[in-house]
């Protein structure tokens, strides 16, 4: 039930009433269980490395799924009056794949503008055909959700900060 004062409704000069939940046309309220919102530890670096592996991953599916796919981004951009407006212009997405010269595929992870060592000196997938880089780049995308790459990512990111901690 909702009670307001009678010390609130003659201060507020407001018309108080009491109300039951079922009164009030509030029934299926009462099958919910109401708990405190707690933060989520989606704040912590993994799991934002994770979130922008999985991103780029998922941006090279497009590209391997639809040649003509070509992502845009927008920019603001200052006409000759001098106004400033905001525009779509494609963006350039690089392919992680390429053909080589005896007609296999190697596939190379990037995580930001270096590719990912795998093991040492291996940072290339070798595949068989271009068919397969759909389905290897969704089973890369399982293996960042399931946390596998963690520590290789780890690697990668503290080699490319400028500063070292002590």
């Amino acid at each position: 039930m909702l009670y307001f004062s009678d010390d609130f409704c003659s201060t507020q000069k407001v018309h108080c009433m009491y109300l039951d939940m079922e009164e009030a046309g509030m029934v299926f309220l009462k099958n919910f269980k109401f708990v405190e919102l707690k933060g989520t530890n989606n704040k912590s670096p993994i799991f934002s490395r994770r979130l922008k592996l999985i991103a780029k991953i998922e941006e090279q599916l497009l590209l391997a799924g639809d040649s003509d796919y070509t992502p845009t981004k927008t920019k603001w951009v200052t006409d000759s009056d001098g106004n400033q407006k905001k525009v779509e212009v494609p963006k350039r997405v690089k392919r992680w794949w390429a053909k080589t010269a005896d007609g296999k595929v190697n596939l190379v992870v990037r995580y930001g503008s270096k590719p990912l060592e795998f093991a040492k000196g291996k940072n290339a997938i070798q595949l068989d055909s271009e068919a397969e880089v759909k389905s290897t780049l969704d089973k890369l995308k399982e293996a960042v959700e399931a946390g596998e790459l963690d520590a290789i990512i780890e690697q990668q990111a503290q080699s490319g900060s400028q500063f070292k901690k002590e």
